[in-house]
């Protein structure tokens, strides 16, 4: 692994124990199942797939929100199975996280300078000069004043996608080396979706911000990552960079997903979509072998339904893990 990667995952495992009436075990939802991969520092990659496949489980754990039940994660070659409780707090002020919806991400009671103020406060942050300083920076970074007319408002009173820059802001305002960003534009009008996807792909060019964005939308990828993860069913399935993977997808889940976006053009409406039926597994009881093959086109009896197959490299720095390609 790169030496300048600042992120290494390690056969990361999240798994989610059930139990019935409060003792008894029932199994574990596999959320997050053996992934690996190491992000360079100043990258952009992105973290696709359905609903469900293991996205946000996977922004949780490298957030130090879910421990990891088998595996590692390396920050700055620390691990983060052995921080202590403080050390852990001091990571998570390395590492900003944007939320999918911001007007529940934001305390409805505080005004914006309170919101910016607090992270700074709870990290030792005493001077109340420099909170202002850096509060001040930070919205002027993210395009949102004059300062003056936002700080005293409470975000009833912002629109989305002011609320959504107050929610980078808070994420910026520690100076942070990696940043998560967990379906960012999903709950606002199209309209603003561009503009805050080229805020975030500006700070993230300008400060050399390592950031990982989760995302079902394959539509919009290609503008703001560099790398695209696939993930279906807790597993990376397919990994490229951008351009790869879009223009020649390698894994049948990736050419489906790229199948089922939507086509501007009103000619091809009545067209018919090579989209596989059924649904995604259990995450509970996944099945055996490749996790998609019930789903799969060309799933071969014996392979398939037997083995997990292992990321192959079809194409260089290509990486899909199918048997079609061994």
């Amino acid at each position: 692994m790169s030496e300048d990667a600042p992120l290494h995952v390690n056969d990361l495992h999240t798994w989610f124990e059930l139990r019935q009436w409060g003792f008894l075990r029932v199994g574990s939802v596999r959320a997050v199942d053996g992934v690996s991969f190491a992000l360079a520092r100043g990258e952009a990659v992105a973290f696709v797939g359905e609903s469900g496949c293991g996205k946000s489980s996977l922004a949780r754990t490298l957030l130090g929100l879910h421990r990891p039940s088998h595996g590692d994660v390396v920050f700055e070659g620390e691990s983060l199975a052995t921080l202590s409780d403080a050390g852990l707090r001091d990571y998570r002020a390395r590492v900003g996280y944007v939320q999918q919806d911001p007007f529940g991400a934001l305390p409805p009671f505080m005004d914006v300078r309170r919101i910016l103020a607090e992270p700074l406060i709870v990290n030792g942050v005493r001077s109340r000069a420099e909170r202002e300083r850096r509060i001040r920076a930070v919205l002027d970074e993210v395009r949102l004043g004059p300062a003056e007319d936002i700080l005293a408002k409470f975000p009833h009173m912002l629109s989305g996608g002011q609320q959504q820059r107050v929610v980078i802001a808070r994420a910026l305002v520690l100076e942070p080396t990696l940043m998560i960003a967990d379906e960012p534009v999903s709950m606002l009008d199209a309209s603003v979706r561009v503009e805050i996807l080229n805020l975030l792909r500006r700070i993230q060019q300008e400060r050399n911000l390592t950031l990982a964005f989760i995302t079902h939308d394959l539509s919009t990828v290609r503008h703001y990552a560099e790398r695209i993860f696939v993930m279906y069913a807790g597993r990376v399935i397919e990994q490229a960079p951008v351009d790869d993977l879009l223009d020649e997808p390698q894994h049948p889940y990736s050419r489906a997903l790229l199948a089922a976006l939507a086509d501007p053009d009103a000619a091809n409406a009545r067209q018919q979509r090579a989209v596989p039926g059924g649904e995604p597994p259990s995450l509970l009881s996944p099945p055996a072998g490749c996790r998609f093959h019930p789903r799969c086109p060309y799933a071969m009896a014996g392979t398939c339904d037997v083995d997990d197959p292992p990321q192959f490299e079809p194409r260089p720095r290509h990486y899909s893990a199918c048997w079609l390609h061994r």
